[in-house]
C-alpha cells in the first residue's frame, strides 16, 4: 500500500523515498545508527534507527502508551525501525550535561515506572531486558519515553551464556542482575527489569555512572556506599512496578540517610542479642529494661554512641531513657554528626524537641560546618526550622563552601522555609552572602525557576543585577534555563539586559543558544542588543543558527539582528547553519537576505562549500535557488563540485551539474572533480562526471 494511504499511527513498511533526502545522523552505536528524518507526506520529523540484524517489530509497534516510544513501522530497505523523534535525546546524555531538581528527577522515575508497568502488564509480560538510561528518551518538556523494548528477547532453550553475551555486547553490564552470571537456569522474569530500573533510579538521583568511581560516589552533601544501594535494589526486584513510585521515595531516603541516620545496627559489641539488636528489632521495651549506664559511654565504630543509634531508631521514649542515664547530648561521630543532626534528617520532630530540651546545641555543625538548620532547609522541613530557630539556631550560618540555609531552601524551592528564614535575617544578610561560586540566593531561585521565591527575595531588596564569580546575573541563569515567568519578573525590575558573563555571553546569547524563543522576544522587547558578540565573536544569531532554532533566527532578524555578521574565523550564521545541516534555518536566513556567496576568512569557504562538505542536499538546493555561485573557489581553488565528489553525495553532484557546475576546473593540486571521485572510489559519481548528466 502507498504511504499516502496510511496515517502516522499505523504500522507500515516505509521506503527510503518516503523520506526527504537529508538524513541527519544524531547518534551512533555499536549496533546501528539513529537518523533524524522527515516523512515527505506528513512533513513531520521521525527517528530512523538502523540495526545489524533483521527485526520483527510488528507486534510491539501496536503498543501505544504515554511513556513508551511509539513505533510507526520499519524501513526494510535500510533494516531500520521508524519511530517518533525525541528532541531532547537520551537521559544518559542529559544526566551528564544538566543538573536536575528533585521534582524533575522524581517525575522521570515515576514516568519510567509507569512505562515499565505497562510493558509488564501485557499477557504474557513484555520484558525489556535492555533498560538503561541511554534507552530512555525525553521530549521537548523532558517527559519520558522508553525505547528499545523487545529488541533483546529470551527464547525457549536459550542458555544464560547466550543471553549474557547479548546483554554485555550492548554495554548493559551495569544493569544486569547478579544471578544472570550464576549457573541458575531460570529464565529472566520481570524481576530482571526491576533490578535494571533500580540502577536507573540510582543514576537519576545521583547523576553519576554506576561503578564509575569504585565503591564510593559523591552525592551532594553525603557519601553513598554502593553496597547499600544494591541491597535496596534486591528489595526492589521483589515487587511489581505498580509500587515503584513508593520505592523511588524509599530509594531517595536511602541515599540521603546512608552515611548518617540509617545506621545498620550491626556494630553491636554485645552480639546479636545485645542492646543494638533490640533497637534493630524495634524491641524498645526490652532495650529500655536492658540498657545500663556504662552502655551509654560505649563508643562504636566511627565514634558512634548509643545515643546516635537510639535516635536513629525513632523511639522517643528510648531516647529519653538513654539521656536520663547520662548520655552526652552533643556527642559527635567521626564525621561530626550530632544526635540532633540525625533526628533532623529523619524528621523526628518529637525527638528533635526532646534533644533541644536536654541542651542539644542548635548551632553545632558537622565536619563541613553544616548545621541542623542547613539539613532542615535542604529537606524543606519548616516545622523543624521553627523549632531550631526558637532554640537559637543562626539563620545566617554558613557552611564550609559559604552556603546559608537560605541558599538551600531557594535552590530546592521550599517557599515556606524561605519565608521563615527571611523573617530572621537582616536585609544585608539576605542579599549579600554568596556560596562557593559567588551565587546569591536570588541566583539560585532564578536558576531553578522558583517564581514565588524570586518575588520574596526581590521584595527584600535582593539586587537583580548582582553577578556571581562568572559574572552571570540572575537574568543570565533564568534565560539559559528557559524560565519565562522569572525572566518577565526580572525585566519589570529594569535589570540590565546586556551584561556579559565571563565568556562574553549576554542573557540573549544564552536564550538563543537554548532555543527559548519566548524569552528572546522578551529580552529584545526590553532593549537587548541582537548583535552583541561573545569573546569568540558570536552573536545570538550565530548561536541560534548553530543549534537550528529557526524561530529565534526570525525574531532576531525582525529586531535588527544581522544575518551577514562575521564571527570567529569569519563564519556567518549561514556558514554555521550549513555546517549543521539545518536546512530550515538556511531557508530563513536566505529569505532574510543572507549573502550565499560570502566567504569566511581563513580558507575562503562559502556556505555552499560548507553545505557540500556537510552532505546536506536541502541546504545546497536552498543556496542554489538563491543564486549561490556553483563555481566559486576557496583558497585551495576547490569548487563545491570538488567537495561533493570527495564526499560522495550523488544528489548534490547532480544538483551542481544541473545548475552549471564546471567539471573541468582544477584545484590547487591540479585535480578535477573527476580525479577526486576516482581517488575516493566514488564510482557512481565518476560515471556522472565522465558521461555528463542530463535531467
Amino acid at each position: 500500500m502507498d504511504c499516502c494511504d496510511r496515517s502516522p499511527g499505523q504500522f507500515r513498511d516505509f521506503k527510503k523515498d518516503d523520506f526527504e533526502a537529508d538524513w541527519i545522523k544524531v547518534a551512533e552505536g555499536k549496533f546501528g545508527q539513529v537518523y533524524k528524518v522527515k516523512v515527505k507526506l506528513w512533513r513531520e520529523k521521525c527517528a530512523l534507527k538502523t540495526f545489524d540484524a533483521t527485526l520483527c517489530v510488528s507486534n510491539i509497534a501496536k503498543l501505544k502508551f504515554k511513556y513508551i516510544m511509539s513505533i510507526y513501522g520499519v524501513c526494510s530497505e535500510a533494516n531500520a525501525v521508524v519511530m517518533e523523534y525525541m528532541t531532547n535525546g537520551s537521559l544518559n546524555n542529559l544526566l551528564a550535561s544538566h543538573n536536575f531538581m528533585w521534582k524533575k528527577k522524581f517525575q522521570m522515575i515515576h514516568e519510567i515506572s509507569m512505562g515499565m508497568n505497562f510493558l509488564h502488564s501485557m499477557k504474557p509480560p513484555l520484558l525489556h531486558l535492555n533498560l538503561k538510561t541511554s534507552n530512555i528518551l525525553l521530549d521537548d518538556h523532558l517527559h519520558v519515553k522508553i525505547s528499545d523494548y523487545g529488541i533483546i528477547q529470551w527464547e525457549d532453550g536459550m542458555s544464560k551464556t547466550v543471553l549474557m553475551e547479548r546483554l554485555t555486547a550492548r554495554g548493559n553490564i551495569n544493569y544486569i542482575p547478579p544471578e544472570v552470571f550464576t549457573q541458575c537456569s531460570d529464565s529472566p522474569g520481570t524481576a530482571f527489569d526491576v533490578y535494571s530500573f533500580g540502577i536507573v533510579m540510582w543514576e537519576i538521583l545521583t547523576q553519576q555512572k554506576p561503578y564509575a568511581a569504585g565503591s564510593h560516589v559523591t552525592f551532594n552533601k553525603f557519601t553513598l556506599k554502593v553496597k547499600h544501594v544494591f541491597k535496596l535494589c534486591n528489595e526492589i526486584r521483589k515487587v511489581s512496578f505498580k509500587r515503584a513510585k513508593f520505592f523511588a521515595t524509599l530509594f531517595y531516603n536511602c541515599l540521603i540517610c546512608t552515611s548518617v541516620p540509617c545506621f545498620p545496627f550491626t556494630d553491636d559489641q554485645h552480639g546479636k542479642y545485645g542492646i543494638i539488636a533490640m533497637l534493630s528489632k524495634k524491641d524498645f521495651s526490652s532495650f529500655r529494661q536492658s540498657v545500663k549506664r556504662e552502655d551509654v559511654q560505649t563508643q562504636y565504630s566511627g565514634r558512634k554512641s548509643l545515643l546516635h543509634f537510639t535516635v536513629a531508631s525513632g523511639d522517643a521514649e528510648s531516647v529519653k531513657h538513654v539521656l536520663s542515664l547520662g548520655a552526652e547530648v552533643n556527642c559527635t561521630t567521626a564525621r561530626g554528626y550530632t544526635p540532633l543532626i540525625i533526628a533532623v534528617l529523619q524528621r523526628f520532630s518529637d525527638i528533635i524537641s526532646l534533644l533541644l530540651e536536654h541542651g542539644a546545641d542548635a548551632t553545632q555543625g558537622d565536619e563541613d560546618q553544616w548545621t541542623p538548620l542547613h539539613f532542615a532547609a535542604q529537606n524543606g522541613d519548616d516545622r523543624t526550622i521553627r523549632l531550631l530557630l526558637e532554640k537559637g539556631a543562626e539563620a545566617d550560618a554558613q557552611e564550609k563552601a559559604g552556603w546559608m540555609p537560605l541558599h538551600l531552601a531557594c535552590q530546592n524551592g521550599h517557599e515556606t522555609v524561605v519565608r521563615l528564614l527571611l523573617s530572621r535575617l537582616s536585609e544585608d544578610a539576605t542579599v549579600a552572602p554568596e556560596e562557593d561560586e559567588g551565587r546569591t540566593p536570588l541566583h539560585l531561585a532564578c536558576s531553578y525557576g522558583h517564581l514565588n521565591i524570586v518575588k520574596l527575595l526581590l521584595g527584600r531588596g535582593a539586587d537583580p543585577d548582582a553577578t556571581d564569580y562568572f559574572f552571570s546575573t540572575a537574568l543570565h541563569l533564568a534565560a539559559e534555563q528557559g524560565h519565562n515567568r522569572v525572566v518577565r519578573l526580572l525585566l519589570t525590575k529594569e535589570v540590565k539586559t546586556d551584561i556579559s558573563n565571563i565568556r562574553g555571553y549576554t542573557p540573549l546569547h544564552l536564550a538563543a543558544l537554548k532555543g527559548h524563543a519566548g524569552i528572546c522576544r522578551q529580552l529584545l522587547a526590553n532593549g537587548a542588543n541582537p548583535n552583541s558578540k561573545t569573546d569568540q565573536g558570536w552573536t545570538p544569531m550565530h548561536l541560534a543558527a548553530l543549534r537550528g532554532h529557526d524561530s529565534v533566527v526570525v525574531s532576531l532578524e525582525s529586531t535588527g539582528g544581522s544575518v551577514n555578521v562575521k564571527g570567529q574565523n569569519g563564519w556567518t550564521p549561514l556558514h554555521l547553519a550549513c555546517h549543521q545541516s539545518e536546512s530550515e534555518v538556511v531557508a530563513k536566513l536566505l529569505a532574510a537576505k543572507a549573502d550565499p556567496n560570502i566567504k569566511e576568512d581563513s580558507e575562503g569557504w562559502t556556505p555552499l562549500h560548507v553545505a557540500c562538505t556537510s552532505v546536506s542536499f536541502p541546504c545546497v538546493l536552498h543556496l542554489i535557488s538563491h543564486q549561490a555561485d556553483v563555481n566559486v573557489v576557496n583558497s585551495g581553488n576547490a569548487t563545491p563540485l570538488h567537495l561533493a565528489a570527495q564526499h560522495g553525495c550523488v544528489s548534490i553532484v547532480k544538483g551542481l551539474l544541473m545548475n552549471g557546475a564546471d567539471r573541468t576546473l582544477k584545484d590547487s593540486s591540479g585535480s578535477t572533480a573527476l580525479n577526486i571521485a576516482q581517488r575516493s572510489e566514488k564510482w557512481e559519481i565518476v560515471e556522472l562526471l565522465e558521461n555528463g548528466y542530463e535531467a
